[in-house]
């Protein structure tokens, strides 16, 4: 039963990761779109990038404790390349040049919404399976 608890947290911390990833490339949208200023555009994303960073690593770091290596071997990219981002200080939008970066941007979180959901389906199969695993006994 413990199983099942382990992978219904981790599916939240997922969520929480996929809204706070399609927010963002809802500003970057809007901003694309004209609806919103790029001044306003930077700080909705900035304000939500270092909570994205930190549920990903509470993620990682959960998924060690568990004993789920498969599934902390597959955060550790992510988390490697949310802590390089944040090392070279990259991990803000520009002001200035948030429309010169604008296709960049939204391809980067448009790729980093694919691994969440691939990590998402992998949290559903072994939380279903887990689930079943358990009514058998």
């Amino acid at each position: 039963m413990g199983d099942i608890w382990t992978w219904l947290i981790s599916f939240f911390f997922l969520i929480a990761l996929v809204g706070i990833i399609v927010y963002q490339l809802v500003c970057l949208a809007d901003l694309e779109f004209d609806y919103i200023n790029p001044y306003d555009s930077a700080s909705r994303i900035n304000s939500v990038v270092l909570p994205e960073f930190i549920v990903q690593g509470v993620l990682c770091v959960f998924f060690l404790f568990t004993g789920h290596w498969f599934m902390a071997l597959l955060c550790l990219p992510y988390l490697y390349y949310n802590f390089q981002l944040y090392s070279k200080r990259q991990h803000l939008v520009d002001v200035t040049e948030i429309f010169n970066l604008l296709n960049w941007e939204k391809k980067k979180r448009l790729f980093k919404l694919a691994y969440i959901i691939l990590n998402l389906f992998l949290t559903i199969f072994w939380m279903i399976y887990s689930a079943l695993d358990d009514y058998e006994e």
